[in-house]
């Protein structure tokens, strides 16, 4: 469908450009809880002007949260699927042909405890970027933290916490993740 309608998504994408952020991020808000031909379209324009890049083919579900678009790179062909949590505030890039299922996490940030005389949760956050690289496919309710590059051609069972990278053409499983066995 997506190829059917492209030009009038990209005229679309370029005039809603325009706005200004705080405009377009209210329609983000509003058009996340609906289904539909007509909001995933919407989604999909306004991810493009707010993103640092965003490819073709790029779709996202009803209730996707995304923090600091700025930082958000985005390939062709991705789907993010709803329920799903994206914080870019360290630095995000999903390469082509990525698939992350519902209720996912994308994390580029993470509170220290270094200073021992304040609560964790008032320490400093430090932020580190996520790379995800080409052809890889996210289970559903899979976390992925900050400073962590997940290999092309990979997969991430569901339910798992990626907390160091992923090699590419391998299925990784559970928390913390484990190399389940490699795959061609």
């Amino acid at each position: 469908m997506y190829k059917k309608y492209k030009t009038g998504l990209l005229i679309f994408s370029k005039i809603i450009g325009i706005l200004p952020k705080k405009l377009l991020l209210f329609f983000w808000d509003i058009s996340s809880v609906f289904s539909g031909s007509i909001n995933i379209a919407l989604r999909y324009c306004l991810i493009k002007s707010l993103a640092n890049s965003c490819g073709e083919n790029v779709y996202i579900g009803k209730f996707v949260t995304i923090k600091n678009f700025e930082h958000l790179n985005l390939g062709d062909n991705i789907s993010i699927h709803d329920f799903s949590y994206i914080e870019a505030k360290g630095g995000l890039t999903i390469n082509n042909n990525v698939s992350i299922a519902h209720n996912a996490s994308i994390l580029t940030s993470s509170h220290n405890w270094n200073d021992i005389t304040l609560p964790i949760k008032y320490n400093e956050v430090t932020f580190n970027p996520v790379l995800i690289n080409e052809d890889v496919w996210i289970g559903c309710g899979v976390r992925v933290l900050n400073g962590t590059t997940i290999g092309s051609r990979s997969i991430i069972a569901a339910g798992s916490i990626v907390n160091k990278d992923v090699d590419a053409n391998t299925i990784v499983a559970g928390v913390p993740i484990k190399k389940i066995k490699e795959i061609d």
